[in-house]
């Protein structure tokens, strides 16, 4: 059935004007607050530029309203944008990989919501947005796309059942702050008050004797850093809690559904069979209290928001994030015991260029002579993580499966299918083929496409993973 062509919800209008009150509102601070009292010529040009741009942005804003429309057909949806200058984008129901929605403050106000389509391309046609529009247009839109991917016939007034495999609690939400490191936003916060402060007040004296008053009185000062420490915890507890209270991970037959976020709502939602690859991150940190965070690769996923978004909760306890990975998508399994490499390797890389420090070396030594032995220290550095590099580097390779570990500082294990990998190359520079050893290189779709390089793979197995993914085709 094709259904008529719709502009998005009034309320789009009030949204845009929020969120471009936001963008303008620093420059209103400055000109109309801070230099209230300035003659000076910028200041009153720039007065009148701001007045005509939020003349100007309120206009366009309504007639983005009044002739920005979309319609869903049988085949595609159909999104018309422009006032003298028209466009129009088609996008195929089956080309759309996943998406999400956001609901803001403002949304919330209206009992609306936001729906973002991606899309396996890059660029202009990556993702199609429903900015504004009714929580129940947004069902119809997704009822709609289920029913034209294939994901099989909903009948009216029937929804279909989801299994619930985590929700965050407050706990939870306490280890995140921590993990996190959210609540030290606190001290810099203080520091740009103080210092902003400190332009139009005389307080550097006042400041000092104050200092010297509490280092007279230690008690005053400890009940000063415990009251500090406290007000940082809340706050870090508060900005966790909003960005990942409320953190739900659940699955039916054939989708993936992530939500999160308190007042400030975000859900994603991907079928099982366009997920591309998983990725496993670990930082020190987390290694430490046994911690990790799964994020999803789709032909439709991109880097930023977008990628956060496609993530299990990252803070989740890492037996516990194995478990709910394999329940949801038990054809990408995890394996802890892998294939280190040899130490051959490790000398290897540690006779690779060290780009950094030559850097550092030639940058100092025209710029700042004196503090030329800092070079060393990125040298000791550099050799440090090449060090880490190769202890928590490995590589298995299982049935259809295979999976690489890398990375000291931040761990990352990366798993795919061998239907999903697009490209491989093979690579043997002249020192490598000494060392009997070759790089691989491997691509996923997503966007951009996702490289995962592998250094120091012996030969005879970069061979045989060679054959081994010229089978895709035979077998395909």
């Amino acid at each position: 059935m094709m259904l008529s062509s719709k502009r998005y919800h009034p309320a789009i209008i009030i949204v845009e004007l929020v969120s471009s009150a936001k963008n303008l509102l620093g420059f209103y601070i400055l000109l109309f607050l801070l230099k209230a009292n300035s003659t000076a010529g910028w200041v009153l040009w720039g007065r009148y530029a701001l007045l005509i741009a939020t003349i100007g942005s309120v206009l366009s804003i309504v007639a983005k309203w009044s002739f920005n429309r979309y319609k869903l057909e049988t085949k595609s949806i159909i999104f018309t944008e422009g006032l003298f200058v028209k466009k129009q984008k088609t996008v195929d129901w089956d080309r759309i990989h996943s998406h999400r929605t956001h609901t803001t403050f403002i949304h919330r106000w209206f009992g609306l919501t936001s729906v973002t389509m991606e899309t396996g391309t890059s660029g202009e046609n990556a993702q199609f947005e429903f900015p504004v529009i009714t929580k129940e247009e947004k069902e119809r839109i997704l009822s709609h796309l289920e029913q034209k991917q294939g994901m099989g016939e909903i009948e009216e007034g029937k929804t279909t059942e989801r299994t619930v495999h985590f929700q965050t609690t407050r706990n939870d939400m306490f280890k995140a702050s921590f993990t996190s490191l959210s609540f030290l936003a606190i001290f810099p916060l203080l520091s740009a008050i103080y210092f902003n402060l400190a332009d139009f007040f005389a307080i550097e004296e006042s400041a000092e004797s104050a200092w010297h008053y509490l280092l007279n009185h230690i008690w005053i000062l400890a009940v000063l850093f415990l009251v500090a420490m406290v007000l940082s915890f809340l706050i870090g507890f508060l900005k966790t809690s909003i960005k990942y209270g409320n953190y739900v991970i659940s699955d039916d037959h054939e989708w993936i559904y992530i939500e999160k976020g308190i007042g400030n709502e975000v859900s994603f939602s991907i079928p099982k069979n366009k997920v591309q690859a998983v990725r496993v991150e670990q930082s020190i940190i987390k290694r430490i209290l046994g911690l990790v965070s799964i994020k999803l690769i789709s032909a439709g996923s991109s880097e930023g928001q977008a990628e956060e978004i496609s993530s299990f909760y990252p803070f989740m306890p890492k037996r516990k994030a194995y478990a709910v990975l394999h329940t949801i998508l038990p054809h990408y399994p995890v394996k802890e015991e892998m294939e280190r490499f040899p130490l051959k390797v490790l000398w290897l890389k540690l006779i690779q260029p060290y780009y950094l420090t030559i850097t550092s070396v030639a940058g100092l030594w025209f710029f700042k002579v004196e503090w030329l032995w800092m070079a060393v220290i990125v040298f000791v550095i550099s050799v440090l993580l090449r060090i880490l590099d190769h202890s928590f580097t490995s590589y298995t390779r299982h049935g259809q499966i295979v999976q690489i570990r890398k990375g000291g500082w931040l761990n990352e294990t990366f798993v795919t299918h061998r239907d999903r990998i697009q490209q491989v190359t093979v690579q043997h520079s002249w020192l490598e083929r000494k060392f009997n050893v070759a790089t691989i290189t491997f691509s996923n779709r997503a966007n951009p496409t996702h490289e995962s390089l592998l250094f120091g793979v012996s030969s005879e197995e970069a061979g045989m993973f060679y054959e081994w993914y010229q089978k895709k085709s035979v077998s395909g």
